[in-house]
Formats: C-alpha cells, sequence, structure tokens
C-alpha cells in the first residue's frame, strides 16, 4: 500500500494525470497540426498559420515537459519504492536481532528475580513497573487493590534493597545505556 502511495505521489503528481494531460496535449498538438495543414492546402492566411503552429508547438512543447515529468515521476517512484524495500529489510533484522536480545534480557531479569527470592505476584509486578506501568493500572490489569499493588513494590523493593521504581529501573536498563563517545571520536 505505501508503495503505491510512493509511486502515486512520488513529485507531487500522480502518474495519470501526466499521462492524461500529456496525451491531451498530444491530441492537440495534432488537430491543430492538421487544421494547419488543411489551412495550408485551401490558402489560408498566413498570420492565421503562423498562430496555429505556435498553439502547435506550444501543445508539443506541453507534450514533452510532462513526458518528461511523467518519467522522472516513475524514475522516483522506482526509487522509493527500492528504499521502502531496503528499510523493510533493515526493520526485519533489526527486529530478530532485537528479539534475541530482549529474550536474553527477560531470562536475566528472570534469574534475578529469583535471586532476590520474589514471589510470583511481586515479580509480575516489578516487570509491570518495569515497563512504565502504574501502581493504579498494575492493579487493574492484576485485577487486584492499588494498596495490594503497593504493599507488593515495597517487598519487592526491600527484598531488592532498592529505594523505589527509579532503582528498578535503572538496576536493569544502567549497563544497557552505551556511553556517549567522546566528540573527538565522532566523523567529522
Amino acid at each position: 500500500m505505501l508503495e503505491r502511495a510512493a509511486r502515486a505521489d512520488a513529485a507531487g503528481a500522480r502518474p495519470w494525470v501526466l499521462a492524461v494531460s500529456a496525451a491531451g496535449f498530444a491530441l492537440i498538438a495534432v488537430l491543430i497540426g492538421a487544421d494547419a495543414a488543411s489551412d495550408w492546402s485551401s490558402g489560408g492566411g498566413r498570420s492565421h498559420l503562423v498562430v496555429e503552429l505556435v498553439v502547435m508547438v506550444l501543445a508539443l512543447g506541453g507534450t514533452g515537459a510532462l513526458w518528461g515529468q511523467l518519467l522522472s515521476v516513475r524514475s522516483r517512484a522506482r526509487l522509493l519504492a527500492r528504499d521502502l524495500g531496503e528499510a523493510r529489510a533493515d526493520a526485519a533484522r533489526w527486529k530478530g536481532e532485537a528479539q534475541e536480545l530482549l529474550r536474553g534480557l527477560g531470562a536475566a531479569i528472570d534469574r534475578q528475580f529469583e535471586r532476590w527470592k520474589l514471589s510470583p505476584a511481586e515479580g509480575e509486578v516489578a516487570l509491570l513497573l518495569l515497563k512504565g506501568l502504574s501502581h493504579k493500572e498494575v492493579a487493574e490489569l492484576r485485577q487486584t487493590s492499588e494498596r495490594t499493588v503497593r504493599q507488593q513494590a515495597l517487598a519487592l523493593y526491600r527484598k531488592a534493597g532498592l529505594s523505589g521504581r527509579a532503582e528498578l529501573a535503572a538496576f536493569f536498563l544502567e549497563d544497557l545505556l552505551l556511553p556517549e563517545r567522546r566528540t573527538s571520536d565522532r566523523a567529522p
């Protein structure tokens, strides 16, 4: 669907509109040329023939301009479709790589929860808090009271030796964030 839209709107014009317009200009040029030839053979006036020839040349110019624009739009559409295909392939590759990393992270988080001796409920609350849910959202999702969630959160913080949600998130995310490269290491 995106590829079709990219082809259609590559240069702000739809290819079929350009093709129909170019064909219209070509038809006008042919009809005016036929009329000019008819006028010439019947001895028409020079000024009338000059006007018809100028209009015919303008119609041919319009045909050429529109045809050139159509070719440009098609070329851009091909490039956009190729780029879109490459972007989709990159996204699929990244998603695959990320899935492997996320499975590893999930396993590491589970092992840490076991080390902290969290109950299954505390572990579930911890995961939901790591995902950024509020106590109220966790309570609604787990179909329990917000007070229960708060107590489970306090118990997991105590077992983990952490002071709260920020330290819980930092515990797992701190080593995932790469340090920013020094300015001297950056490419110009």
